[in-house]
């Protein structure tokens, strides 16, 4: 077993308690402290997981760590993670990387001046659903992919978030919320993204939170909450993205592959198993394929555990800065093509990330 790494997290709020229990099923990594602006919430937080401290997020960078989880709002992640890497820290952050095209450059910039690594979620196209497309398209399941579509489409997140506003904010909208699912997922499974065009609109000035606390509060909405836009990818194949926050219901697939010998069925990006489904050239329903990866329950963190693996052998990691930049690209260039009026070039390329071998063992080395 190589020495465990590290880990310190900055940021106790709604997404840290499944980080949490996840991080702990991975042998490679040691959690060690937390931190919150809130120091009574990261104290809450450490004593219901068990961490051995709870601190000040100036007394967790300066801690004996390996590598900072930064799990803030998205306006907060380039702060928190320029100031890890400035401390001598490996960084995985929540996504998106950035809010801003020049600041998720600069964390790259500075992990790259000091030998450091960037690791960004989702990482559930680690995960058994995702990783099974992977290999069935590496086989030529589906002949060669020749086009893709995605929907997310909801009502929102102001009735069941119990502080929603950050939705609504730049950063926020359901491009940059639910995007990065599926455009790493997209990416992972079809390769980078050439360009890409598409069009933006807001369904309202004004939302209504529901949830509690803040039930009756007024939000306002900062940024689209319906953006539609095509995609063309490096390797030739075409793709359709539609995210919304102003659909009440739809009965549109989360994500197929269609290629010349057949089309998949993929399971929702923000998910880590499945089902998968195949249909092939003359056949006449729909055959579900049997998973051939692990993780296939929830599994927030596999993507960081992944990247502490790498670091004990050496090898690139494969939830990336680079791919997670690449996401964060696109996710801006779907709103410039519709400020512009005209298709957006990708500026930032990447690899597609090494697939997981099939049968791999959860929680132990991952090559």
């Amino acid at each position: 077993m190589a020495a465990k790494v590290k880990v310190g997290v900055i940021g106790c709020g709604n997404i840290s308690d499944a980080y949490f229990t996840h991080c702990a099923k991975h042998e490679i990594l040691d959690m060690v402290a937390c931190a919150d602006l809130d120091l009574a919430r990261a104290k809450a937080k450490a004593a219901q997981h068990g961490l051995p401290r709870a601190c000040t997020v100036a007394e967790l960078l300066a801690a004996d760590l390996d590598v900072v989880l930064n799990l803030t709002v998205p306006r907060a992640h380039a702060g928190v993670s320029l100031a890890a890497l400035a401390a001598g820290k490996h960084v995985y952050s929540e996504k998106p990387l950035a809010v801003s095209r020049e600041d998720g450059r600069k964390i790259l910039e500075a992990a790259g001046s000091r030998g450091l690594r960037v690791g960004c979620a989702p990482d559930t196209f680690l995960g058994a659903g995702l990783q099974t497309c992977r290999k069935l398209l590496d086989d030529g399941a589906i002949g060669r992919p020749v086009a893709a579509s995605a929907f997310m489409m909801c009502p929102g997140h102001e009735s069941w978030h119990p502080d929603p506003a950050f939705y609504y904010q730049p950063g926020g909208g359901p491009m940059f919320d639910m995007g990065p699912y599926y455009l790493t997922a997209l990416v992972a499974l079809l390769g980078p993204i050439d360009s890409i065009c598409g069009q933006t609109g807001k369904a309202h000035d004004l939302r209504t939170v529901t949830s509690k606390p803040l039930c009756g509060t007024k939000i306002p909405v900062e940024v689209p909450t319906h953006v539609a836009g095509l995609m063309r990818f490096a390797r030739g194949a075409l793709g359709t993205l539609v995210t919304s926050f102003d659909v009440q219901a739809h009965a549109m697939p989360c994500l197929e592959i269609y290629g010349t010998e057949g089309s998949m069925a993929v399971p929702d990006p923000n998910t880590f198993g499945g089902p998968v489904r195949v249909w092939e050239r003359g056949a006449s329903a729909w055959r579900e394929v049997s998973l051939t990866h692990g993780y296939a329950a929830p599994s927030r963190g596999v993507g960081l555990a992944d990247l502490a693996w790498s670091l004990r052998d050496g090898r690139a990691h494969r939830a990336s800065g680079e791919l997670a930049f690449h996401v964060l690209d696109a996710m801006h260039a779907f709103h410039e093509a519709s400020d512009r009026r005209q298709s957006v070039a990708s500026t930032a390329p990447c690899d597609r990330p090494a697939p997981l071998p099939p049968g791999l063992a959860e929680g132990v080395t991952i090559p």
